[in-house]
């Protein structure tokens, strides 16, 4: 009982000095220039943080959220293959498509999709 104890304690210390060790050697004493960067939120972290952040972000972002959202629609459907009729089933997903292109296109000739001015 008193090996096991030991050979614990043992084991407990080397993880111990090995993560200090670990720990001294890899500090990284100069500031990476990727890190100090922004990362795909649009925000730059030298800036205040109540600036107002760009529009154009934020339309991408809801846009991609409403066809994420009409996509999910779409699960269903496979589902319903099987119960459906064919005729059905096809007038009624190309429907789908179109209104998903329509709204696609819409944005476009709006505008919101073109990021660089």
């Amino acid at each position: 009982m008193k090996i096991i104890f030991l050979l614990t304690m043992m084991i407990t210390l080397i993880n111990f000095l090995l993560i200090t060790l670990l720990n001294l050697i890899s500090k990284k004493s100069f500031s990476d220039r990727e890190k100090s960067s922004p990362f795909e939120c649009g925000f730059d972290p030298k800036n205040p943080a109540r600036l107002p952040f760009s529009l154009q972000f934020f339309l991408i972002a809801v846009i991609f959220l409403i066809f994420d959202v009409e996509i999910t629609l779409l699960f269903p459907l496979i589902i319903t293959l099987q119960i459906s009729n064919l005729m059905n089933y096809s007038i009624i997903f190309i429907f789908f498509i179109l209104v998903l292109l329509f709204g696609l296109f819409h944005e476009w000739n709006q505008g919101a999709l073109n990021w660089a001015y």
